[in-house]
């Protein structure tokens, strides 16, 4: 027999609550459910997922919410339900267990314990019978009770091999490999190489946007002048901002596309896709000038300010893809319905343009996207593209009104530090390449809000804020990721107040979370819970790798403050993982930026003048707009702000804002002219 509502509903966490009427007996992650497990001899199933996740929903209302499995689960098992984003520890070292197991990963993630936490089982989506090529979730948890009882030794034996593999992956020391010029380019190379040549990104299918990766093309073709890597950028980036995995009215980017050809999303929202795809539109908009990309990334930034910001300045963290129990509800089409918002005659342009048909493109209805251009569309129509594009966007916006008046898929309002900080960054890279400055007052509020809400009476950090209240300790990625966004700040604002923040969190970081002996930086803080191992992720995943985001944010830190130990951290850290920049650099881009950086060096950018001068605005605004990697902006006042040390005695000539631009230690003659400044950084 089920329970009426089990020990999830005392929790804060969105999806755990999806949870907490579900017939099986879960238990949050916690002593009471590890000492249930050992006092009655029963091994544990941890299922991990989050709040957006569309298979998650459907294991839960196929498995979870099914009284006969629930009662195989009550059982044999100690049953703990985790939240990934609240728990990203818990979730990279038994997603790391899984992948070792099976060579494959996601969520829901699915895993048996034994009752200390060694894993020996474990997958992904199970569905209820058997079907797909996979086992039955019922049939599963009858075979793994039968194995733990009736086969125990061979289970342990599997759980300490388990053990043994996730140790060596948090036990890798330098092989005494230096880093060379060749390194990046030979793995920008590589990288393209992989890239669909047809619809762009990497691979087949599943497609993931894969930001870090793109950046490490896009910041080669600036090096290098190699069009070939440009091309592998601009044909990606093309296909996913006219594909279905961009909203075409609302603006922001699906979390992937199910097929090659970015039509066809799992419709869910997640900010630090958003985040980093923001960042990698400005970055690409300045490097190319293609109007596109600067829509993009505004629509992007602005969406994210419209249904992803809490009224107190954080952001929240994702958006489900389901809305009344189907996915993607509220984001397809039919014919009809557009014609009954913007009228007959404007529906068959909009139907035309957005490709929306009476048999639809998903389950008889209709993900918008644009396969052809304005000028084709326009042709067919025998009309004019002016026209065409005119009578687009006037009806965008009232399918987007329109789209409002649906029931809207869930929102995760848990507040999160290492997701915020890259949304800083995102918002910053608008401001600066893009000239809004409602972006960069929207950073600052943000960065207010964590600072003023999430950092405890001891100076560290809370990793979220959720019910008004912050929990569990920040993770390594928390500090690296919020680090990298407060240098950021400094760099769009020239406000002294983030750098100094960024310090203060740097200090914490290098104290809990650095390697003394092997280098790099582990997970969890050093008085953190002890979990079966300690674990150091150097690869880019969802997010990119704390270490290789840490490294970037210590090389950009020490290069403004001058203070060279932090430099060595990070140089020891990317020095750490270069055998697999070399053999694997899919997995490596923001490792691989952090590598650029320290092989070329940054290009300093040293700005004198006085705050809200015109002349000083178009410097800045030229500089950023050169798309260059590694630039390294420091605000000098009038006089030269002895604070930085690049800075220092280099103020204003001739009462004019000025600019000198610093490689190696040696800096130009003073700059005035915006034009003779971009020439001058693209050299």
């Amino acid at each position: 027999m089920g329970v009426s509502r089990n020990r999830l509903s005392t929790e804060t966490s969105p999806y755990l609550l999806q949870h907490a009427d579900n017939p099986v007996d879960w238990y949050p992650w916690g002593d009471e459910a590890f000492d249930t497990a050992r006092q009655q001899d029963l091994p544990i199933f941890l299922s991990v997922g989050y709040s957006a996740c569309h298979w998650c929903h459907v294991m839960a209302h196929e498995s979870f919410e099914n009284e006969s499995i629930a009662a195989i689960m009550n059982r044999h098992f100690v049953n703990i339900k985790v939240d990934r984003e609240e728990r990203p520890d818990v979730d990279e070292i038994y997603m790391n267990a899984v992948q070792l197991m099976t060579q494959q990963g996601g969520w829901p993630m699915s895993v048996f314990l034994m009752p200390d936490g060694k894993p020996f089982y474990g997958g992904t989506y199970f569905p209820p019978e058997s079907r797909y090529g996979r086992s039955g979730f019922g049939q599963v948890l009858e075979s793994v009770a039968a194995a733990y009882h009736d086969k125990r030794e061979n289970v342990e034996k599997s759980g300490q091999r388990m053990i043994e593999g996730l140790e060596r992956l948090s036990r890798i020391s330098a092989q005494g490999d230096e880093l060379d010029d060749g390194l990046v380019p030979r793995a920008a190379i590589k990288l393209s190489q992989n890239v669909d040549t047809r619809f762009g990104g990497f691979g087949t299918q599943p497609k993931f946007p894969n930001a870090t990766n793109l950046t490490v093309l896009l910041d080669h073709f600036v090096a290098t002048g190699d069009t070939d890597t440009l091309n592998c950028v601009t044909l990606t980036l093309d296909k996913m901002a006219t594909g279905g995995i961009y909203d075409q009215l609302g603006g922001g980017f699906h979390r992937y596309s199910v097929d090659s050809r970015w039509l066809v999303p799992h419709f869910e929202k997640m900010l630090y896709d958003n985040a980093l795809l923001a960042t990698l539109y400005c970055r690409a908009f300045a490097v190319t000038g293609r109007s596109l990309y600067e829509r993009v990334a505004v629509e992007t930034l602005d969406y994210v300010l419209r249904e992803m910001t809490s009224a107190k300045g954080g952001f929240f963290s994702t958006q489900d893809a389901d809305s009344e129990g189907e996915e993607g509800k509220f984001f397809v089409w039919s014919p009809e319905e557009i014609a009954a918002v913007v009228g007959d005659e404007d529906a068959q342009i909009v139907c035309a343009y957005f490709d929306v048909t009476e048999n639809g493109n998903f389950e008889g209805r209709n993900i918008l996207n644009i396969p052809e251009d304005a000028e084709s569309v326009a042709h067919s129509l025998g009309m004019e593209t002016s026209r065409l594009e005119q009578t687009v966007e006037r009806c965008r916006v009232a399918l987007r009104e329109a789209r409002e008046h649906r029931v809207a898929p869930g929102r995760d309002d848990k507040i999160q530090v290492n997701w915020n900080g890259l949304m800083i960054s995102g918002l910053t890279w608008g401001a600066r390449v893009l000239g809004h400055t409602r972006f960069s007052d929207a950073a600052c509020e943000a960065a207010t809000f964590v600072l003023g809400n999430m950092r405890q009476d001891d100076g560290r950090l809370w990793h979220s804020h959720m019910a008004g209240c912050g929990r569990f300790n920040a993770y390594h990625d928390d500090y690296a990721c919020f680090v990298n966004g407060l240098i950021d700040l400094y760099q769009a604002t020239g406000d002294d107040h983030w750098i100094d923040e960024a310090g203060t969190l740097t200090e914490v970081m290098v104290d809990q979370f650095l390697d003394e002996k092997a280098g790099g930086f582990f997970y969890t803080g050093k008085d953190h819970e002890s979990l079966i191992v300690r674990s150091k992720n150097p690869y880019d995943n969802a997010t990119p790798s704390g270490n290789a985001v840490a490294a970037v944010a210590l090389l950009r830190f020490a290069t403004l403050k001058g203070e060279t130990s932090l430099g060595t951290h990070a140089e020891d850290t990317v020095r750490l993982y270069l055998p697999f920049l070399k053999e694997m650099p899919a997995g490596f881009g923001q490792m691989l930026t952090a590598a650029d950086f320290i092989v070329r060096g940054p290009t300093e950018l040293v700005l004198a003048g006085n705050d809200g001068d015109a002349d000083l605005k178009t410097l800045e605004s030229a500089a950023w707009r050169t798309g260059i990697p590694n630039l390294i902006v420091t605000h000098a006042g009038p006089d030269g702000d002895g604070r930085h040390p690049t800075a220092a005695g280099r103020g204003m000539v001739d009462g004019k804002a000025t600019a000198y631009v610093c490689r190696s230690r040696a800096c130009s003659s003073p700059v005035h002219d915006a034009e003779a400044l971009s020439a001058l950084l693209r050299q």
